[in-house]
């Protein structure tokens, strides 16, 4: 057993002996072991973005630790199934890192992890593109993936692009940036498991984090990639801010009949990591699973899924 395996299933046994309320106080006094400015740094981060959890210890409020010790206590079975259907050690090692910072604010491994080789999504050892493309952007923000693919492929490398935002101003920005290239359909819908309105939900960070909801707000068109896009795809990127999974239901044809590449974002939640894997193999068996992560070594976040 090498090094990455031995360490992962030392953390696994480790936790397996904890009760959850356990686990929680470990982690909880793991936290209150980091230096001050690091917990600050912490707390300002979970409740600008609300993903994982409150945690503001002044007001006694620790729903992020609650939250990462039910994941690990509840699912540790599924983030072993998912340890051992990962194809390279980069990954191998990205998942124990993720779990290791969950558990005991482990930044020496997570910074180790970190991947900073290639573009996000755009793994040149892993994703292989060519001129018959036809690409999904879901969360297509100002254009930035789809300008990271052109430099990485090539602007003869794809046969359509298909971008989908909801924000209206970042949409705006998004066709000027993109008004000077070939074949690329810029769409302002949302993407989900039904078709339907929804509102948006700002955030006060950046517009990127964004969300849909039931809330006040401008009304949003959402649609299913099944029912927008009659032709295959070939590639799917999702970074939708906790609509990945939802939007994976609504294209469950594409990925049954097309098998496209799927670059999902997995970390704006504490189950996507593991549940989108498990659906992804349910609805088609197969695909090939790895994870790359590029953030800070203090919170893992920019995680993603590659199902190739």
């Amino acid at each position: 057993m090498n090094g990455i395996d031995r360490r992962f299933y030392e953390l696994v046994g480790e936790i397996k002996l904890l009760s959850e309320k356990e686990l929680y106080h470990r982690i909880r006094r793991g936290f209150e072991g980091i230096p001050k400015e690091i917990q600050r740094s912490c707390m300002n981060f979970f409740n600008q973005f609300l993903y994982w959890g409150k945690l503001d210890v002044e007001n006694g409020i620790y729903e992020e630790i609650e939250e990462k010790g039910k994941a690990l206590s509840q699912h540790l079975d599924d983030f072993v199934w998912l340890y051992q259907r990962l194809e390279d050690y980069r990954s191998k090692k990205t998942l124990y890192a993720v779990l290791s910072n969950w558990y005991r604010y482990d930044f020496t491994t997570t910074a180790s992890a970190c991947e900073n080789l290639f573009d996000p999504y755009f793994d040149l050892d892993l994703v292989t593109c060519t001129k018959d493309e036809v690409v999904v952007d879901l969360g297509a923000y100002t254009g930035d993936t789809v300008l990271s693919y052109l430099d990485n492929y090539g602007e003869d490398c794809y046969k359509k692009i298909i971008c989908y935002e909801v924000t209206p101003e970042t949409f705006g920005i998004l066709t000027r940036n993109l008004e000077g290239y070939r074949d690329i359909d810029c769409r302002m819908k949302g993407v989900g498991d039904v078709p339907g309105t929804l509102t948006l939900q700002g955030n006060s960070v950046s517009a990127s984090a964004n969300t849909l909801g039931d809330g006040e707000g401008t009304t949003v068109t959402v649609t299913t990639l099944d029912e927008d896009i009659p032709e295959p795809v070939t590639l799917i990127k999702a970074d939708i801010e906790g609509f990945e999974q939802k939007a994976l239901l609504g294209a469950r044809g594409h990925i049954v009949r097309d098998h496209p590449k799927l670059l999902f974002s997995v970390y704006h939640n504490n189950e996507d990591l593991w549940k989108i894997p498990r659906m992804i193999q349910e609805m088609a068996p197969g695909y090939r699973f790895y994870l790359r992560y590029r953030s800070s070594p203090i919170y893992p976040t920019e995680i993603t899924l590659l199902a190739l």
